[in-house]
């Protein structure tokens, strides 16, 4: 996560920018509307971001997780910046979190990170998204997997709402790769994920869905790349086709994205890397 993470970016940026123009030439999907993020300043500052998505329980605040070595928990953090309270989760341990999604009513959290490519197994938890007066979340299902062809360090995946298949992306390959957990998951035994494809770009570090699941983010470190259905496509299948670029202010160490639970632009957040301060982002669109 932190080795090399100057270089990840700089590569990132160049081969950011190098797929967008290729990209923009073949696609025909509209992007979203070129527009200045706002920018709020966290308080109490939120140290490693790894992770967030818009609450639906709890309406104009975020869910954030925080990555490895820190403890099993959410924060809770309204969209003015406010950090209100943090959620301890009760049987989950942060061995590597990475990101985060909300599909339906329940919340996924995805301890996929393998920096050292050692991680003989990969875990995803899943909750019931829980409201502003919980304080501990106790009834935690988890999805154990490995890969067929070795270790990755992964983080960003995303559910499909219509199946329920978690598509996971890898960070450090040469091109991101795909990878599958078809529902339904085991609950007690270790599922092997299928590799789909791979991306034309590497050091996915975030991904996000909207709202009607009809338009992904993918984000690396130095740029937001927007897929969109067309027709009556799966999530998987317009995953591998064509992309526009986004919006987006480089940040110390952006790991973060999600679209506003209403449709109305997406966020990012940034864990502290070298800055003074951690602020959230909204792009409207």
């Amino acid at each position: 996560m932190r080795t090399y993470l100057w270089l990840d970016i700089f590569f990132s940026f160049l081969l950011g920018l190098a797929g967008c123009q290729k990209s923009e030439e073949e696609a025909n999907v509209v992007p979203t509307q070129q527009v200045a993020p706002t920018k709020t300043l966290v308080t109490p500052m939120i140290q490693e971001a790894s992770g967030i998505a818009d609450s639906k329980t709890v309406p104009g605040h975020l869910w954030v997780q925080e990555d490895s070595g820190n403890p099993a928990q959410l924060y809770l953090l309204a969209h003015t910046g406010a950090v209100l309270k943090k959620i301890s989760i009760k049987g989950a341990e942060n061995r590597d979190w990475e990101d985060m999604a909300l599909s339906g009513d329940r919340l996924y959290l995805a301890d996929i990170g393998d920096n050292s490519k050692t991680a003989r197994e990969y875990f995803i938890y899943h909750f019931k998204e829980p409201s502003a007066a919980t304080e501990t979340i106790r009834n935690v299902s988890v999805i154990r997997y490995q890969y067929p062809d070795g270790f990755h360090d992964a983080e960003a995946f995303l559910v499909d709402p219509k199946t329920k298949d978690i598509l996971i992306f890898t960070k450090t390959d040469t091109l991101s790769r795909l990878y599958k957990l078809t529902y339904p998951y085991a609950s007690t035994s270790l599922t092997t994920a299928k590799l789909v494809g791979n991306l034309p770009h590497p050091y996915v570090v975030s991904a996000a869905l909207s709202p009607n699941g009809k338009e992904a983010i993918i984000k690396t470190y130095g740029a937001l790349y927007r897929y969109a259905q067309k027709a009556n496509e799966s999530l998987e299948e317009y995953l591998l086709k064509d992309f526009t670029t986004l919006p987006y202010t480089i940040e110390p160490q952006g790991e973060s994205v999600t679209f506003a639970a209403a449709d109305s632009g997406y966020f990012t957040l940034s864990e502290k890397g070298l800055a003074s301060a951690v602020q959230l982002y909204f792009y409207k669109r």
